[in-house]
């Protein structure tokens, strides 16, 4: 009886440090593994590495370009409300059109320059629409410029503020409405 327990405390433990050595090994040839993966990453021709590079600069320069196309647009916008407002003193059905619009507008600016939308702050809302749409326009020229100033490798702190006061006087805007 003693032989047998002997032999089996024998396989038990030669089992348990076969697996231990097995998962070794495992972990060691995934890492050789990956190295050659890195390797042959590192092995690209230079042409396509400039080549690649080349094709991410354009389409950074596009993406550049189309933001300010998305601020000019929005600025225009503005610029059509501001007039609607001081024809009628008031804002118009079609007006509820170029909010969305310009709300549209100024979500993706904001969003591609990697901002996030703010804690809406009821205390420093304007008292009458005239305010409104008079801070509206100077935060949507403010924004603008921020945009032409900076470069496609920039991020203005002051651009994203502007646009989050755009959105928020927009909001207000909209529920006046």
């Amino acid at each position: 009886m003693c032989v047998v327990v002997k032999i089996a405390f024998f396989i038990f433990i030669s089992l348990g440090s076969a697996t231990f050595l097995f998962a070794q090994g495992q972990g060691i040839r995934t890492s050789q593994t990956d190295r050659k993966d890195e390797v042959k990453n590192d092995d690209v021709p230079i042409g396509i590495k400039e080549n690649l590079i080349k094709q991410r600069i354009k389409e950074e320069e596009k993406e550049f370009a189309n933001m300010l196309r998305r601020g000019e647009e929005a600025s225009k916008i503005v610029d059509e409300i501001v007039k609607s407002f001081e024809q009628t003193n008031s804002l118009r059905g079609t007006d509820q059109k170029k909010l969305q619009r310009l709300e549209k507008l100024v979500k993706k600016i904001r969003d591609d320059m990697g901002g996030e939308g703010d804690d809406d702050d009821a205390d420093s809302r304007p008292k009458s629409q005239e305010e409104m749409i008079a801070d509206l326009q100077q935060n949507t020229s403010t924004l603008l410029a921020e945009l032409k100033k900076g470069g496609r490798h920039s991020i203005s702190v002051v651009a994203i503020e502007c646009s989050n006061l755009v959105l928020r006087y927009v909001q207000w805007l909209r529920s006046s409405l």
